[in-house]
């Protein structure tokens, strides 16, 4: 879910010189602890402070040595350095406590790879934020909205149903919002989040209590984001846009968790319910991009070295840390206006379509998560209790139960964490663990995670076979830029169960349903 990395201004840079290596002299940096788990020993790159760790089953780890093999038989050249190489690289950034986690859905990103969670003491004044940690989509993130209707119910009507949806959401590249807002608007939702939407009657109380941070970041401060941004989001403000995100139309197709499922209102195999995966459009683009430009002249003034140009940061406490950390909350907020405008337009079609309201529709949200953020937690480290930093780039937090910032009714079940699949693949819902909260900062994955380059997918699918496929699994489609599918096609994609399985296999979160879809809208 992290936005192409080609728009930034930074080109990539191979990591600090070291003699070349075989690939057999790289593995043997490398070892297995279990059966989905690996580490990254030190010495692996120059300058590691911490460890590194990845959790992949054995079917998920030929993707992550294929990629390092290629990397070593091109010298090196060309390309982003393959994850395994951005995980360790993100190990020597200072501050870094415990390890430098990729998630099974990792592949290669910008400066961190993508299913990194890497956790900085606020403690130390070393310790630094880096926007490449967080990625340029900032607060994509998925949520899932849970109806009383069954299958039975949609099956007639469910072309109408998608194409309700494509009308009323506005999706593709450079969709504009029908969501009427001003400047000075823009300016409120940057700051309250949540609470715009909650005060202009885009979204129900309950909406907020099942969000984390419910909606909204409150060290937000619209002064620190660029006019340029403004911009850029002020039009898009209640859109789908284009690229991985979208609106699905699902059933539950297993309960593995029958508790944790009827706390979240599931209550039968099924049941239609709403899935939307989007993040801050233009705005979180440009909010990253002006950080970066910052950041490198707060590099070279506090003498802050990285073994890849990426990986710009900053000091946590210095000014520039501060203001993207205040500008990065200002586009999570923004992100969650977006996808509330989005669940009221969506509430609406339902509504219009089946002739009723969406409370007797039992429209209500079941979660939302984030998989692109950075946010201060408290985690305990070598048996102390420490306030971090935590980055989640293309993974998920995931906080076990009884945990203090999860919705009461989830208290005994652990947060739900939406995992969204690819185009017409089965999407999850899975609860957090204590041993993921011990071992991954309350963290797990995001999705299926890029198998191929979108580059690759264009050069090697056809869009017509792809739309074909989808409908011969009886998935109604609409999509504002046809030629955009092959680049999200479930073949571009690792396998979703796949990297599910290893989370749960390895007890960092927990299966609770299975999703199936029945109609997708994509930009």
């Amino acid at each position: 879910a992290a936005a192409r990395p080609h728009a930034a201004p930074l080109a990539a840079a191979p990591a600090a010189m070291a003699p070349r290596r075989t690939y057999q002299q790289e593995m043997a940096f490398l070892s297995r602890v279990s059966a989905n788990q690996w580490i990254v020993n030190e010495g692996f790159v120059p300058n590691m402070r911490v460890p590194g760790t990845f959790y992949v089953n054995k079917h998920l780890e030929t993707l992550m040595f294929e990629e390092l093999q290629q990397h070593v038989d091109s010298g090196g050249h060309g390309g982003f350095l393959p994850a395994v190489k951005q995980l360790a690289n993100v190990a020597c950034l200072p501050g870094i406590v415990g390890k430098s986690i990729a998630m099974p859905d990792v592949h290669s990103g910008y400066g961190f790879c993508i299913g990194n969670v890497a956790a900085f003491d606020m403690s130390d004044p070393a310790a630094v934020v880096s926007p490449g940690g967080v990625g340029f989509d900032i607060n994509c993130g998925v949520r899932v909205v849970r109806t009383n209707l069954m299958e039975s119910d949609v099956a007639d009507v469910k072309e109408k149903l998608a194409q309700a949806l494509f009308d009323h959401i506005p999706v593709g590249v450079g969709s504009q919002g029908i969501i009427p807002t001003s400047a000075a608007g823009l300016e409120s939702a940057l700051e309250m989040g949540m609470d715009w939407s909650l005060r202009e009657g885009y979204a129900w109380a309950e909406d907020k209590e099942h969000c984390e941070e419910y909606g909204r970041m409150l060290t937000a401060d619209p002064n620190k984001v660029s006019a340029r941004a403004k911009k850029r989001g002020l039009p898009q403000m209640g859109t789908l846009g284009a690229g991985n995100h979208y609106a699905e139309i699902q059933v539950v197709d297993e309960i593995f968790d029958a508790h944790a499922a009827e706390k979240m209102g599931v209550d039968a195999v099924g049941q239609v319910m709403v899935m939307i995966h989007s993040g801050s459009r233009g705005l979180g683009h440009q909010v990253a991009t002006d950080a970066l430009t910052e950041m490198e002249r707060a590099m070279a003034r506090d003498g802050i070295e990285t073994n890849d140009r990426q990986l710009a940061c900053a000091r946590i406490n210095s000014t520039e840390g501060q203001n993207y950390l205040s500008a990065m909350s200002c586009a999570a907020n923004y992100a969650w206006v977006n996808r509330s405008s989005m669940t009221f337009l969506c509430r609406q079609a339902f509504a219009k379509m089946f002739d009723s309201t969406p409370d007797d529709l039992d429209m209500h949200v079941v979660y939302d998560v984030s998989h692109n953020i950075a946010k201060i937690e408290e985690h305990m480290v070598d048996g102390k209790l420490k306030m971090l930093l935590v980055h989640r780039k293309g993974s998920t937090r995931a906080f076990p139960p009884h945990h203090p910032l999860i919705p009461v009714d989830y208290q005994y079940t652990g947060q739900p964490v939406m995992i969204g699949g690819t185009m017409g693949t089965c999407s999850y819902i899975l609860t957090g663990t204590q041993k993921g909260m011990d071992e991954t900062f309350g963290s797990t994955c995001h999705g299926a995670g890029r198998a191929r380059s979108r580059n690759n997918s264009r050069n090697k699918l056809d869009y017509a076979e792809v739309l074909e496929n989808l409908k011969t699994k009886g998935i109604s489609i609409r999509v504002a830029s046809p030629k955009l599918v092959m680049e999200e096609a479930p073949e571009s994609y690792k396998d979703v169960t796949e990297v599910v399985n290893t989370c749960h296999d390895a007890g960092i979160s927990k299966k609770a349903v299975k999703l199936r879809p029945i109609a997708v809208v994509k930009g």
